[in-house]
């Protein structure tokens, strides 16, 4: 079993958790990554997907929108734009999501803007599929 490090993880809306815990894996930018207790300090961004905290053998799922993590010799603290634990996403507010993301893919002109909706709507797929399964 790993060593456990101290992690944070804050909403606008409120400090969702704040304990220590063994490892926990983020949806960086540049892909998935785990941390665990004696990680390099680091920063990144965050794309829409799943954080796995694992604690005492424990799993728990939440699904971040966006945002950013510190890692650090205290350890890790995500600032996430939206976190919802898995049990409470609504699948029909993701699929609404997907279908506005596709439709911003639709409307954009700028091919920069269309990568940038294409890189969204291609995050949010990720999340949907991960969160039925399939």
């Amino acid at each position: 079993m790993a060593d456990p490090f101290q992690f944070e993880l804050v909403s606008p809306e409120r400090l969702l958790m704040s304990e220590p815990v063994d490892q926990v894996v983020v949806p960086g930018s540049e892909g998935y990554y785990t941390v665990l207790k004696g990680h390099a300090p680091h920063m990144s961004t965050l794309k829409p997907g799943v954080i796995d905290v694992v604690r005492s053998g424990n799993t728990d799922q939440i699904f971040v929108r966006g945002g950013f993590a510190d890692v650090s010799l205290d350890g890790l603290t995500i600032l996430a734009e939206q976190a919802i634990p898995i049990a409470e996403v609504d699948p029909a507010a993701l699929a609404q999501e997907v279908q506005n993301a596709q439709e911003d893919v639709n409307d954009a002109t700028d091919p920069m803007k269309k990568a940038e909706a294409e890189l969204r709507l291609n995050q949010l797929k990720e999340v949907q599929t991960s969160l039925t399964g399939g």
